[in-house]
């Protein structure tokens, strides 16, 4: 197999899912044997939203050819990573060069888990939401759209609420009774708006 590791690894984050990694062919001699290739071991160490550390999956890319960089997709956003690159010929792998520890940025959060609209009175709804299954940063706020809906199904004017990060439940008063209301709920990080769901609430006719 072959005798070292590629030298002088550098690791440049692109963005939130995406890195590119360099590195130093090695001598030919030292190969020992037909060149293959390169293979480039990397894994997440941890959230950086949620500080649980989790078994570690370690995935790995194979670079073919005397190549000096590769490009790694499909990375999770803010969350610290380690990677090794190690050379290939047709007998196996050789050492691995020391691990190199890189973080990737915020990025969008994924939909709340889940919006629940309960008690309906003449003229309020209560809304109950859940934490995105993936924060991807640091949670800034959430939005909420809202507008009535006739019984033509034509949409009326669109409300906005910016609603504090720490929130999970908040009561809309001063609705129209006996109305459809259809809802648009999404968080945001510093990068962004995630994804919203939808979901529709009536508001009673009489007491």
């Amino acid at each position: 197999v072959p005798m070292v590791a590629p030298g002088n690894v550098q690791v440049h984050v692109i963005n939130s899912t995406l890195a590119k990694v360099n590195w130093d062919t090695v001598p030919l001699k030292t190969v020992r044997g037909h060149l293959q290739g390169y293979k480039v071991y990397y894994w997440k160490v941890q959230s950086l939203s949620r500080r649980s550390k989790r078994h570690v999956e370690k995935k790995i890319l194979t670079f073919r050819g005397n190549k000096t960089f590769g490009m790694l997709p499909g990375l999770e956003p803010y969350s610290s990573y380690k990677l090794n690159v190690r050379v290939v010929n047709g007998k196996g792998e050789g050492p691995a060069s020391p691990d190199k520890v890189f973080k990737t940025p915020e990025g969008v959060p994924s939909p709340p888990s889940f919006l629940k609209i309960t008690n309906p009175t003449l003229d309020s709804l209560t809304l109950e939401w859940g934490l995105p299954t993936h924060p991807n940063g640091v949670l800034t706020s959430y939005i909420l759209k809202f507008q009535p809906i006739n019984n033509t199904h034509e949409l009326g004017p669109l409300v906005e609420i910016r609603i504090p990060a720490n929130e999970s439940s908040l009561i809309l008063k001063n609705l129209n009774y006996s109305t459809r209301y259809k809802f648009y709920f999404n968080a945001q990080t510093s990068v962004g708006s995630g994804s919203q769901i939808t979901e529709e609430a009536v508001t009673i006719m009489d007491e």
